[in-house]
Parts: structure tokens; C-alpha cells; sequence
């Protein structure tokens, strides 16, 4: 079945002038202008190829990447107005429409928002909307612990980021555990810090636990190596500086050289760390 605003793949009909024609549903015939068909293309072929409507509305195919398809959010720029709704650029020659009933607030030329895509179940045409709480949190919550999920984010707060995980539900960073400049409209990864009673969910930029220990660990001896076998790094330094170094939080670098002293393979000195020869 053939999904509007999704990437399809797709068999090749027949060649003409202008393009090729691809099979749909019911042997309808998809166009794929001539400027998007692939070099030495033959009949019998499949392509994978975005379907959406043209300005005409007829069911065209293309093999550009728009910047998000139907069922994700994504950070957009309007490129204009009018008295229709604001018309946001999402990386294809036709603008995709955000109508004013799915706007929070009025939608402003050059300003950017994050919008929800969707097919308009009477027109068939792809849209978007600004009011993503009504995309949200509308399955059940099945993470778990340290679990890698891709992260959108939408909006800073005292306490934190707001973020989308896995284009389902919203999930938090706090400031206290960001080591790193990110800003709105960022996609990332991310890992389930916990799911809370309430089902808030936490998010963490880094991963965490043991696993994560080993691989830091052995970056530390890496490093100590290349620096004469001595970091200006202990428990007491900044966070900021050692994720400077590492990437990593100032818990996760406590947990690895407490590791590494452990297993007699550094002295942790009042300024510093050296590795044992």
C-alpha cells in the first residue's frame, strides 16, 4: 500500500518524455519527473522514493529527502502567510501547509517552530501542526533503563529541556546533567534515564552504568598516555572541564577513576591523576 508523505519503494511501469511512471496501488501510475530518475534506470526496477501530492493534488514521487516525513516532528521555518496559514519550508518544492486551527500561536515569516506532520484525512494533503500535545503520550510507555532513543528538542524550562523521544512522548534533560551547548530544534541521542510513577520520563544525554565505565576508563588511560601520564583532572574539578575531555559527566568520571585506582592503575593526587607505570 502506498503511504502518502512516507518514503515508498516502489517498481518502475513505463518511461516517458518528462520521467517515469511507478506502480501504485490498484496499478495506479505514480509520476517521477525526469530530474529525480536515477542514472540507467529499467523497467522492473524499485526505487525508493518520497509520495506526496503536487500543487494540483495528483500523487507525485520524488527522491529528494524532505526534512521529516508524515508521523515525526520536526523544527521548521515559515517562508510565508496568508489567509490560509503559514507555509513552512520542510525541504521540498512544495511548502507544507500549518493551517491557523493548528497553530498555538499566530506563525510569523523567518521564524522557526516545531510542527507535527500529518495527512489531512479529508484532502488527503499533507500538513502540519503546532500543537503537539495532541501527538503525544498517546501510547504506553515501554523503555527501559539506559535504553538509546532519538531525542527532538523543543523547549527550554527552569528546569531543564523539554524533548520528544522516538516522535511518542515527552521526556525531560535537566540542566545539571548537560555538558554541552544544545539548543531548540536539535535532534539527538539520548538515553532513558527512568520512567517516573507519574510516567514523566528522564532523559539523559550520556549513557550510563557500567558499560559506559569500561569504555571511559580506557579513554582516560588513552589520554594519560598521550599526556605524559598525568591529567590536571580530579573529583574536584569543574564539570565543565571534564567534559571538556571526555564528554562525559562529572559522576561517570568520578565512577571511572575510582575504578582505575581500584585496579592500582592510577594515584589520584589533590591536582590531578597519574597513571601507574
Amino acid at each position: 500500500m502506498v503511504q502518502i508523505g512516507k518514503y515508498n519503494t516502489l517498481e518502475v511501469l513505463k518511461k516517458v518524455d518528462f520521467g517515469i511512471y511507478l506502480k501504485g496501488d490498484n496499478n495506479e501510475e505514480i509520476l517521477l519527473p525526469s530530474r529525480y530518475v536515477p542514472h540507467n534506470c529499467r523497467l522492473g526496477d524499485k526505487i525508493d522514493v518520497f509520495v506526496y501530492l503536487d500543487s494540483e493534488d495528483r500523487i507525485i514521487a520524488t527522491t529528494e529527502h524532505p526534512y521529516a516525513q508524515v508521523g515525526e516532528f520536526a523544527y521548521l521555518q515559515v517562508k510565508s502567510t496568508n489567509r490560509v496559514g503559514a507555509f513552512l519550508d520542510w525541504g521540498l518544492m512544495k511548502d507544507i501547509l500549518v493551517p491557523f486551527r493548528e497553530q498555538k500561536m499566530t506563525m510569523k515569516e523567518g521564524y522557526s517552530y516545531i510542527v507535527y506532520l500529518y495527512v489531512d484525512s479529508e484532502s488527503q494533503r499533507i500538513a502540519a501542526s503546532a500543537k503537539l500535545d495532541k501527538y503525544l503520550d498517546n501510547v504506553p510507555i515501554n523503555y527501559v533503563p539506559n535504553q538509546e532513543v532519538d531525542i527532538l528538542v523543543v523547549q527550554r524550562t527552569d528546569l531543564g529541556y523539554k524533548v520528544i523521544i522516538n516522535n511518542l512522548h515527552w521526556g525531560m534533560v535537566y540542566h545539571n546533567e548537560i555538558f554541552t551547548n544544545i539548543e531548540k530544534g536539535d535532534k539527538l541521542k539520548g538515553y532513558i534515564k527512568q520512567v517516573r510513577n507519574d510516567e514523566k520520563i528522564d532523559v539523559s544525554l550520556q549513557p550510563f552504568g557500567y558499560e559506559k565505565i569500561d569504555a571511559l576508563s580506557q579513554q582516560i588511560l588513552d589520554v594519560l598516555k598521550d599526556n605524559d601520564n598525568y591529567l590536571p583532572l580530579s573529583d574536584k574539578s569543574p564539570a565543565e572541564t571534564i567534559y571538556n575531555y571526555f564528554s562525559c559527566s562529572k559522576k561517570n568520571f568520578k565512577k571511572a577513576i575510582g575504578a582505575l585506582y581500584r585496579k592500582h592503575l592510577i594515584l589520584i593526587l589533590n591536582n590531578g591523576i597519574k597513571a601507574i607505570q
